[in-house]
């Protein structure tokens, strides 16, 4: 079977799996997203290893889809003669005990639908990055899985040996699978499950009742935002960029990274987005998160990403016993980006935190102590605006002052100074928006190239850049300002493919790019609106959308030919753009009225 990214995630907010269009578990980490693979089959490895399968003897069809509002997946199968089977697949997440219940724990639930059917249950984990698990029978009704970091237990009222042995077997009344932590299971399994599988279900649909969505795309925007509080580490607010490792940018690229980490960049985009559908609690998770790793910096430097616990250090590996999405190698553990300098994340620091000292709403505002310990984080952007550095895009090999960086130091200092102002801190405020102003004097002059009139990407060159347009979200250029609407010409000659945008199009570290980067597409679908030509963006959004998975889901690249979709999977910034643009272009919700 073909790897592809057509694919269903599960989780909790503490662990995660991909589910492909045949039921199977394909990819799953433990004992967090960034943990060994318990189900690594996406990545290739041993042979006919690495999944979770329950099969339909001689199934022809299947039909999947989420419960309404919820990341609970049902997968329906059929087989010639009619018979039919249902698997409900979740990772129980709801409040128990005044906290949330979210185990490292993954839960399918298989019940006949119609006729005789009969199934094949294949539970073939691995660990150490591909290799084999130890498993051994431990009772009665469990088996239990040895991994490297853990010792996992499946108890199932399925008989034992069947699954052990993948004995193929008539189902004859509904079937309750929970593969956890090696504990005793309290109770009756099945009643416990099913009770687990109402609290989960209720639990998501009273957070996605709470979100303030536009009128249009609904579903679209749900499912959006379901998926990137997925991508939320709960126990400290770290948000991932995606749930993947080494899904590569287009084939052969090598441009295969692990995302399974939480980089500032990334992170503020998605808290942007959920705050603008009202999920604060994302947003305030996220600010713990932020105000550990700004205290453990005590002033100096703050790197471009960090694991989900704030490890500082990510050394990047490759595992030998994976050949990688359909073979193409290498997978990669860690990320060597945590070494470079990118001096954009002060920006985005600050413009995570600015939410705080304005809205009354938050269990926990800002106040003088937290301005103070960001103004250490924008005495770094002062210092540092107009340094080189590996910028956005994570270069390897060069580094320059790039334009998108510097402005984002500049929106910390600017944002410092409006946070100064509503503590009423008017020396500070003054402050702070001295070095804002003279930072954009610096950036006007040196990013602006009058020759081709637009803002070049870097301060040394005359560069195109999709990030440059994120100038108008920022605020630092506003709609009517001629230089924008000659940037956005620009970029758009230079970039746009089709339906698409690339990042740049000149080469980099590997060659130059073959793909688009869907994000790029939605700050362009964004600047076309601002900028008068509505009907444009509409139809460009529309486009996106049709390329979304059967998940509704996109990935971080895509291909402007055949429209396949490439990189890490599910990704943050690109169900960022989608959200961002429904509620910038939905019909307002009184057209109804």
């Amino acid at each position: 079977m073909t790897a592809n990214l057509d694919l269903w995630p599960v989780g909790n907010c503490q662990v995660s799996a991909l589910i492909d269009r045949s039921g199977r578990f394909v990819w799953a980490c433990v004992p967090r997203v960034d943990g060994d693979p318990l189900f690594s089959a996406l990545l290739g490895g041993e042979a006919d290893a690495g999944y979770w399968d329950i099969e339909l003897e001689d199934g022809i069809s299947v039909e999947q889809e989420y419960r309404r509002n919820t990341p609970i997946l049902v997968t329906r199968h059929t087989d010639a003669m009619g018979n039919a089977i249902e698997v409900i697949d979740f990772c129980p997440y709801f409040r128990r005990l005044g906290r949330h219940y979210r185990p490292v724990a993954f839960a399918r639930i298989v019940r006949p639908l119609s006729g005789s059917p009969r199934i094949r249950v294949r539970l073939r984990p691995t660990c150490g990055w591909g290799g084999e698990c130890a498993q051994r029978i431990g009772g009665s009704n469990h088996i239990r899985y040895q991994t490297d970091s853990m010792t996992l237990r499946l108890t199932t009222t399925a008989p034992v040996g069947f699954v052990h042995e993948e004995r193929p077997f008539r189902l004859e009344g509904t079937l309750h699978f929970f593969l956890g932590p090696d504990e005793s299971f309290a109770g009756d399994v099945a009643g416990t499950l099913d009770a687990m599988l109402a609290s989960t279900a209720a639990e998501w649909q009273e957070w996605v009742r709470g979100l303030a969505v536009p009128f249009e795309w609904q579903d679209a925007v749900i499912r959006a935002a379901i998926t990137l509080k997925l991508c939320q580490h709960e126990e400290t607010g770290a948000i991932v960029a995606a749930l993947t490792t080494s899904i590569p940018e287009h084939a052969g690229s090598q441009r295969n990274w692990d995302y399974r980490y939480c980089w500032i960049r990334d992170a503020y985009y998605t808290v942007q987005a959920l705050n603008r559908l009202g999920a604060l609690d994302v947003l305030e998770g996220y600010l713990v998160y932020l105000r550990n790793i700004v205290d453990n910096a005590r002033g100096g430097h703050i790197q471009p990403l960090y694991g989900v616990l704030g490890e500082a250090q990510l050394p990047e590996r490759t595992a030998p016993d994976l050949p990688g999405y359909r073979g193409m190698g290498p997978v990669r553990v860690g990320n060597q980006a945590y070494e470079q300098v990118q001096h954009d994340a002060y920006g985005q620091i600050v413009l995570s935190n600015t939410q705080a000292f304005f809205d009354q709403r938050l269990f926990r505002m800002a106040g003088v102590e937290d301005f103070e310990s960001l103004e250490r984080v924008g005495e770094r952007a002062w210092e540092h605006h107009d340094h080189p550095d590996a910028g956005l895009w994570e270069l390897r090999t060069r580094q320059s002052v790039h334009t998108y960086s510097s402005a984002m130091c500049w929106a910390a200092c600017d944002r410092l100074a409006n946070a100064a102002q509503a503590l009423d801190l008017p020396e500070r405020s003054a402050f702070w928006r001295e070095r804002a102003d003279q930072i954009r004097a610096r950036i006007e002059e040196a990013a602006w190239r009058p020759e081709t009139r637009r803002m070049s990407a870097t301060f040394a060159g005359d560069d195109l850049d999709a990030s440059v347009l994120q100038l108008l979200e920022i605020k630092f250029l506003s709609i009517d300002d001629p230089r924008f609407l000659d940037t956005l010409d620009a970029i758009e000659a230079g970039l746009r493919r089709g339906s698409h945008m690339l990042r740049y199009a000149t080469e980099d570290d590997f060659g130059s790019p073959e793909t688009a980067f869907n994000v790029c597409t939605f700050w362009l679908i964004e600047a076309l609106h601002s900028t008068g030509r509505s009907t444009d963006a509409r139809a460009l959004f529309e486009e996106m959308l049709s390329r979304r998975t059967a998940a509704g889901l996109l990935s971080e690249d895509i291909d402007p030919m055949t429209g396949e979709l490439w990189g890490n999977y599910p990704q943050t910034y690109s169900l960022v753009g989608l959200i961002n643009c429904a509620v910038l272009l939905s019909k307002p919700w009184s057209s109804i009225r």
